[in-house]
């Protein structure tokens, strides 16, 4: 059996490495596989606790978290679609349109 501390510290590594991927990288669509990685981490927490603590509770909060991040998901990539048109570019820097 695995113990709960190695659940703990794979989650920890996985959302710092989500978290790092973030704030360095500049392209849209790798901002979101950092964001959805930092999500699958707190899902794996959340499922440990979960199983170590003998309740359900856990379990069906991830699975909300899951379907929170399809939803984000699929409305973060018809904005850069849309935005991509306009401007066939997904370097963060390139996007000034909110500038007036």
């Amino acid at each position: 059996m695995v113990p709960l501390s190695w659940y703990i510290v794979l989650s920890a590594g996985l959302f710092f490495i989500g978290f790092f991927t973030f704030l360095t990288r500049r392209n849209v669509l790798m901002m979101f596989l950092s964001v959805e990685i930092m999500f699958n981490s707190i899902n794996i927490a959340l499922i440990a606790m979960s199983h170590y603590m003998q309740d359900i509770h856990g379990q069906m909060i991830a699975f909300f978290v899951i379907a929170n991040a399809a939803a984000g998901v699929a409305v973060g990539l018809a904005l850069i679609i849309a935005v991509f048109r306009n401007k066939p570019s997904l370097n963060l820097e390139d996007f000034n349109l909110l500038k007036g």
